[in-house]
Protein backbone atom coordinates (compact mmCIF):
# COMPACT_ATOMS: atom_id res chain seq x y z
CA UNK A 1 0.00 0.00 0.00
CA UNK A 2 1.41 3.50 -1.19
CA UNK A 3 0.22 6.67 0.58
CA UNK A 4 0.82 10.23 -0.40
CA UNK A 5 0.45 13.36 1.15
CA UNK A 6 -1.41 16.79 -0.31
CA UNK A 7 0.22 19.75 -0.01
CA UNK A 8 -0.17 23.63 -1.30
CA UNK A 9 1.25 24.24 -4.21
CA UNK A 10 4.03 25.93 -2.53
CA UNK A 11 4.47 23.51 0.43
CA UNK A 12 2.55 25.74 2.88
CA UNK A 13 -0.18 25.68 4.72
CA UNK A 14 -2.80 28.66 3.79
CA UNK A 15 -2.76 31.61 6.16
CA UNK A 16 -6.56 32.01 7.92
CA UNK A 17 -5.63 35.54 8.57
CA UNK A 18 -4.81 36.02 5.54
CA UNK A 19 -7.70 38.14 3.32
CA UNK A 20 -9.87 36.10 0.88
CA UNK A 21 -10.71 37.09 -2.64
CA UNK A 22 -12.61 40.30 -3.35
CA UNK A 23 -15.61 40.00 -6.01
CA UNK A 24 -17.31 42.80 -7.90
CA UNK A 25 -21.41 42.40 -6.69
CA UNK A 26 -24.32 44.20 -9.00
CA UNK A 27 -27.79 44.32 -7.22
CA UNK A 28 -29.17 47.02 -9.45
CA UNK A 29 -30.97 44.49 -11.29
CA UNK A 30 -33.62 42.10 -10.28
CA UNK A 31 -30.97 38.88 -9.71
CA UNK A 32 -27.72 39.37 -8.06
CA UNK A 33 -24.63 39.25 -10.55
CA UNK A 34 -21.08 37.97 -9.38
CA UNK A 35 -17.60 38.31 -10.76
CA UNK A 36 -13.76 37.99 -10.33
CA UNK A 37 -10.91 39.95 -11.25
CA UNK A 38 -7.12 39.07 -11.50
CA UNK A 39 -5.24 41.45 -14.08
CA UNK A 40 -7.96 43.48 -14.68
CA UNK A 41 -9.52 40.67 -16.55
CA UNK A 42 -12.98 40.15 -14.80
CA UNK A 43 -14.68 37.20 -15.34
CA UNK A 44 -18.94 36.10 -14.14
CA UNK A 45 -19.27 33.78 -11.95
CA UNK A 46 -22.12 31.11 -12.35
CA UNK A 47 -23.11 28.27 -9.70
CA UNK A 48 -22.21 24.89 -10.91
CA UNK A 49 -24.71 23.17 -13.77
CA UNK A 50 -27.14 21.76 -11.14
CA UNK A 51 -26.59 23.19 -8.21
CA UNK A 52 -28.20 26.67 -9.71
CA UNK A 53 -29.20 28.79 -6.81
CA UNK A 54 -30.86 32.36 -7.92
CA UNK A 55 -29.94 35.64 -6.47
CA UNK A 56 -32.75 37.97 -5.80
CA UNK A 57 -31.89 41.15 -4.56
CA UNK A 58 -34.52 42.61 -2.16
CA UNK A 59 -35.91 45.85 -2.41
CA UNK A 60 -34.03 48.98 -0.73
CA UNK A 61 -36.34 48.30 2.10
CA UNK A 62 -36.00 45.24 2.61
CA UNK A 63 -34.80 44.04 6.12
CA UNK A 64 -31.67 43.70 7.22
CA UNK A 65 -31.92 39.77 7.12
CA UNK A 66 -32.89 39.23 3.38
CA UNK A 67 -29.81 41.39 2.51
CA UNK A 68 -27.74 39.34 4.47
CA UNK A 69 -29.28 36.46 2.59
CA UNK A 70 -28.36 37.76 -0.67
CA UNK A 71 -24.66 38.68 0.35
CA UNK A 72 -24.46 34.96 1.42
CA UNK A 73 -25.48 33.36 -1.47
CA UNK A 74 -22.78 35.48 -3.87
CA UNK A 75 -20.45 34.96 -1.49
CA UNK A 76 -21.04 31.02 -1.08
CA UNK A 77 -21.31 31.84 -5.45
CA UNK A 78 -18.21 33.18 -5.61
CA UNK A 79 -16.02 30.58 -2.70
CA UNK A 80 -18.01 27.49 -3.90
CA UNK A 81 -16.71 28.70 -8.38
CA UNK A 82 -12.95 29.60 -7.21
CA UNK A 83 -12.73 27.25 -4.03
CA UNK A 84 -11.19 29.64 -1.72
CA UNK A 85 -12.45 31.94 0.84
CA UNK A 86 -14.10 35.30 -0.22
CA UNK A 87 -14.05 38.57 2.19
CA UNK A 88 -14.39 41.43 0.65
CA UNK A 89 -16.59 43.11 -2.13
CA UNK A 90 -17.47 46.10 -4.07
CA UNK A 91 -21.28 46.37 -4.69
CA UNK A 92 -22.83 47.79 -7.00
CA UNK A 93 -26.40 49.16 -6.41
CA UNK A 94 -28.96 51.02 -8.78
CA UNK A 95 -27.56 54.27 -7.02
CA UNK A 96 -25.64 54.99 -4.33
CA UNK A 97 -27.15 54.55 -1.15
CA UNK A 98 -27.67 56.95 1.96
CA UNK A 99 -25.32 57.28 4.48
CA UNK A 100 -28.08 55.04 6.98
CA UNK A 101 -28.75 52.32 3.96
CA UNK A 102 -25.01 52.05 3.09
CA UNK A 103 -24.29 51.40 7.02
CA UNK A 104 -27.42 48.65 7.28
CA UNK A 105 -26.44 46.62 4.28
CA UNK A 106 -22.91 46.72 5.25
CA UNK A 107 -23.61 45.42 8.60
CA UNK A 108 -26.07 42.82 6.61
CA UNK A 109 -22.70 41.88 4.18
CA UNK A 110 -20.68 41.76 7.05
CA UNK A 111 -22.98 39.32 8.70
CA UNK A 112 -22.69 37.29 5.47
CA UNK A 113 -19.20 37.34 5.86
CA UNK A 114 -17.97 40.22 3.58
CA UNK A 115 -16.76 43.24 4.21
CA UNK A 116 -17.75 45.94 1.63
CA UNK A 117 -14.72 47.98 0.36
CA UNK A 118 -17.28 49.85 -1.70
CA UNK A 119 -21.07 51.10 -2.35
CA UNK A 120 -21.75 52.64 -6.16
CA UNK A 121 -24.52 53.18 -8.17
CA UNK A 122 -24.06 52.00 -11.97
CA UNK A 123 -23.78 55.29 -13.62
CA UNK A 124 -20.37 55.97 -11.11
CA UNK A 125 -18.93 53.06 -13.21
CA UNK A 126 -17.44 53.17 -16.68
CA UNK A 127 -20.14 53.24 -19.56
CA UNK A 128 -19.86 50.41 -22.07
CA UNK A 129 -18.85 47.67 -19.08
CA UNK A 130 -21.13 45.30 -17.48
CA UNK A 131 -21.78 46.70 -14.25
CA UNK A 132 -20.62 43.49 -12.27
CA UNK A 133 -17.28 43.18 -14.64
CA UNK A 134 -16.47 46.73 -13.67
CA UNK A 135 -17.00 46.11 -10.11
CA UNK A 136 -14.86 43.34 -10.00
CA UNK A 137 -11.97 45.38 -11.50
CA UNK A 138 -12.58 48.11 -9.04
CA UNK A 139 -12.47 45.20 -5.76
CA UNK A 140 -9.41 44.00 -7.38
CA UNK A 141 -8.06 47.68 -6.88
CA UNK A 142 -9.16 47.75 -3.58
CA UNK A 143 -8.86 44.97 -1.94
CA UNK A 144 -6.03 44.85 0.86
CA UNK A 145 -2.94 42.76 0.42
CA UNK A 146 -1.43 39.56 2.10
CA UNK A 147 0.82 40.55 3.97
CA UNK A 148 4.34 38.98 3.43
Amino acid sequence: MKLFQIEEPDGSPVDPDAPGAAIGLDAGGGAAEVALSVGGNAVALADREGFEHELPVPPESASSAAWQEMFEGARVRAERALARPVTHAVVVLRRPPAAADAARLGEAAAAAGLAVLRFCGADELPAGEAPVLAAAMLAEDLAPRPRS
